[in-house]
């Protein structure tokens, strides 16, 4: 089969089941911090480690297993993650204790990149014409992973327990490795390359192109403001005249399904050449988003319009950064795709330091105003390289 017929629907919306499962792994135990923190004998403050060591374990991840993607087969290396993945699930299910439960969250995190092996691989199978249509698909699965992990971690968890979401989970891991390895084609073989080799020639794939630079400038800018703008908003919706529940502002979250749709079919916008235009008017959609939020610090009707208006903005971003990157250098996307999943990650760290600081100085007003800030300054650098910095010349 070749790689430019790889990308058929059926596999398209497995990919993007199947990375918006994996995915999910990294948010399972965010909800359940209280029922965990009183089953291993801890507080819920030193129980929010474990979320924190879920993030670094997936960070190295990104790093270290990612850029093996360019080298090795896939139709192995994918649902070999995914085996792993399962089995540090298990063992979260079974932990004795605290701290064991520490190491495996953070196992659960090294292991849980099969949906960031997923969209390079489908950039690579797909034809040239459609490749923002698949990669936006596969996004939007991702995008849906993130946004409902936290909705079906608390309903299993209220009916088994929650030990149960990291059973679910793990069998789940399986079922997709049995289906990857069956339908992911066979694909040529590549160039071996020594591993710290590899692992060098994600910062050498960096230097050598100035789009990629320029795009991961922008795109961990805009993770940035959306991590602040989340991080914020559950401070505002908890504190009065709003008080919510954690499970009443989750479902406020939901409403950033719609950016999830927005993935899906942004891509299309880049197939037809309009990528570095619509980047422009995405960036301008998140700054209106924060506008509108700043006004509406009293009223949830005005909170849930610049929540959808600024996932859509975000993700239509987000899509479009990625599939440009994957057009730069075909036998390099993993590594690029590390790149650009480190950056965001690099960004959203930034931006959830900035966002307490922000709240302690100003509350809502200043975290939204320092979001607007920071978009000014990555449509500042789209307009300055919108003509030359952000057009790719690279074969597709």
């Amino acid at each position: 089969m070749t790689a430019r017929a790889g990308m058929t629907p059926g596999r398209t919306l497995l990919f993007a089941v199947a990375g918006g499962a994996a995915v999910g792994n990294l948010y399972w135990a965010q909800p359940l911090l209280d029922d965990i923190a009183s089953s291993l004998g801890t507080s819920t403050a030193v129980a929010g480690l474990l979320v924190t060591l879920t993030q670094v374990g997936y960070a190295l991840g990104i790093l270290l297993v990612v850029p093996l993607g360019d080298v090795l087969d896939r139709r192995r290396l994918v649902p070999g993650v995914l085996v792993a993945s399962a089995a540090a699930l298990v063992f979260a299910a079974v932990a004795p204790s605290f701290g064991v439960l520490l190491v495996a969250l953070a196992l659960v995190g090294l292991t849980t990149v099969a949906g960031q092996l997923l969209i390079p691989l489908a950039g690579d199978l797909a034809d040239p014409a459609a490749r923002g249509r698949v990669v936006g698909t596969i996004a939007s699965g991702v995008l849906t992973g993130i946004l409902v992990s936290r909705t079906v971690s608390g309903f299993v968890a209220d009916v088994w327990g929650w030990r149960s979401i990291y059973v679910v989970a793990a069998v789940a891991a399986l079922v997709f490795a049995v289906l990857l390895r069956r339908v992911i084609p066979e694909l040529d073989r590549r160039e071996r390359v020594p591993y710290p080799t590899l692992i060098a020639s994600v910062f050498r794939a960096v230097a050598a192109h100035r789009s990629v630079r320029v795009t991961l400038v922008i795109s961990a800018t805009v993770f940035a403001v959306f991590t602040m703008f989340w991080t914020a908003l559950t401070f505002l919706l908890s504190a009065a005249p709003f008080g919510y529940s954690t499970t009443a502002i989750g479902l406020v979250g939901l409403a950033g399904l719609a950016g999830a749709v927005a993935a899906q079919r942004v891509g299309r916008l880049h197939d037809r050449g309009l990528s570095v235009p619509v980047t422009g008017a995405a960036l301008v959609l998140v700054l209106v988003s924060l506008v509108i939020a700043g006004t509406g610090a009293h009223s949830i009707v005005v909170v849930l319009v610049a929540v959808v208006l600024l996932d859509v903005g975000v993700q239509a971003t987000n899509v479009l950064n990625q599939t440009r990157l994957f057009a730069i250098d075909p036998a390099a996307r993993s590594r690029l795709n590390t790149a650009f999943v480190t950056g965001n990650f690099v960004g959203g760290a930034i931006g959830s330091a900035v966002t307490s600081v922000l709240w302690n100085a100003g509350g809502w007003t200043a975290v939204t105003v320092g979001g607007a800030v920071l978009i000014g300054f990555a449509l500042t650098v789209w307009a300055v390289h919108r003509r030359r910095g952000l057009v790719v010349t690279a074969p597709r």
